[in-house]
């Protein structure tokens, strides 16, 4: 399917690398082609609700962090060298859904059966294509870590209570397989939200662990991760007290439940009175190469509410901004060097019926074909109790896979069955 997609100049593949989890959707879910695109520069959330009041097909695409300054009223920011539109929404001229073992194919302009052949006569790319690829840091450690302090000295203050910091590593003049290159990222860091996104000469190759919202009829779900940990390699037993540990530290269960008290204030703008509840804090969920702590945060829609009230109220997410939400994206303009485009924005689907699931974009790689310029961003949540040498290390942790990917020592194929 991956191979067969990426012919299209426009496309979207979903995997959720069989995780077992509440909520689960599709196996596999691809849009392909676009019958027609929508991707407004201004006025954006009210144009968002027209385009998706009534309609009534599949819509695939991306909401970028910019989209914060349209809902905010602020004066955007510019583009990093490898962009996605701001919003970018695509009708896709086929669609294809696996789940359960079954394969259906939805097509403006082929029949399903020719889709079907030609997916099966389609070939896995060889290889990632990478040559040498010096991967450069956009701020030095030091300047990362007086950074953070003067955030926190912002906490000390009261300005904040957590806020997401994050940086940009980059290379230029690379050379590459996009598709071969997320295959590889698949395979040593397979994750229930994995996305191979296409939009003309840009690529999202995305590994994200986390989901930001799904609608399901009435009910909206949202997923926020804070609390991270790398796996123990030694034994079962270290891996264990590794668990332990987190699910216990003070520092990670309060970024944690700040972001959730953050989501349930903004679903509360949306849904019905008393019905935003918390059916799991601090779920443990382990990942390959780290543990996550993952709370839900569910709801009742109010009549009327659509997909443009919902972002509105809730993007961007809170697990990638802090709280409170508008002064942290303050601080956040002030600190971050590099625009953070695609980088904690969203991608998914919207069905026919209205329903929607977009994924949080982290643990990402872009990479623009004809500059030739490749980003990825890491950060993690700031807080009273952050240490700043721990907070690099972390960053660090998130982006192990890419780095094993980028610097070609992704040879194990870990599936979520493994772990």
């Amino acid at each position: 399917m991956l191979a067969w997609v990426n012919q299209f100049s426009i496309c979207c593949f979903l995997n959720n690398h069989h995780y077992k989890q509440a909520y689960n959707g599709y196996e596999c879910l691809a849009g392909a082609g676009a019958n027609s695109v929508f991707a407004p520069t201004d006025n954006i959330i009210n144009q968002l609700g027209q385009v998706c009041g009534g309609y009534n097909d599949w819509l695939f695409g991306n909401l970028s962090y910019g989209l914060k300054n349209e809902i905010e009223g602020w004066a955007h920011d510019n583009s990093s060298a490898a962009q996605f539109p701001t919003v970018f929404l695509f009708q896709p001229s086929v669609v294809i859904e696996l789940a359960g073992g079954e394969a259906t194919i939805s097509s403006l302009t082929l029949s399903p059966t020719e889709v079907f052949n030609q997916i099966c006569q389609s070939k896995p790319p060889d290889g990632t294509g990478i040559e040498n690829i010096a991967i450069t840091p956009r701020i030095e450690k030091a300047a990362y870590i007086e950074a953070v302090e003067k955030i926190k000295a912002h906490i000390q203050k009261g300005d904040c209570y957590v806020l997401n910091f994050c940086q940009e590593f980059y290379a230029e003049a690379v050379k590459m397989n996009p598709v071969g290159v997320y295959s590889a990222l698949a395979q040593v860091s397979p994750t229930p939200f994995g996305c191979f996104y296409k939009v003309e000469d840009n690529y999202l190759l995305c590994a994200s662990p986390e989901r930001y919202l799904k609608k399901i009829r009435d009910t909206i779900i949202s997923q926020p991760i804070k609390g991270t940990a790398k796996r123990g390699r030694t034994s079962v037993d270290t891996d264990n007290g590794i668990k332990q540990f987190l699910q216990a530290s003070e520092k990670e269960r309060s970024e944690n439940v700040m972001v959730v008290d953050l989501v349930r204030n903004d679903l509360s703008k949306v849904c019905k009175q008393g019905t935003v509840t918390v059916p799991e804090l601090f779920g443990l969920y382990t990942f390959p190469q780290v543990h996550q702590l993952i709370s839900t945060v569910t709801g009742q829609l109010k009549p009327g509410v659509g997909f443009a009230d919902i972002v509105q109220a809730t993007f961007p997410m809170g697990s990638m901004t802090g709280a409170p939400k508008r002064r942290v994206m303050e601080l956040i303009e002030q600190y971050e060097t590099s625009p953070r485009g695609l980088f904690s924005g969203a991608v998914g689907y919207i069905k026919p019926d209205g329903d929607f699931d977009f994924n949080v974009v982290i643990r990402s790689i872009f990479y623009n074909t004809v500059t030739q310029y490749l980003n990825y961003f890491v950060g993690g949540g700031i807080t009273f109790y952050s240490n700043p040498d721990r907070e690099y290390e972390e960053c660090l942790l998130k982006a192990e896979a890419i780095q094993q990917v980028l610097t070609k020592k992704a040879s194990r194929n870990c599936k979520a069955s493994d772990i």
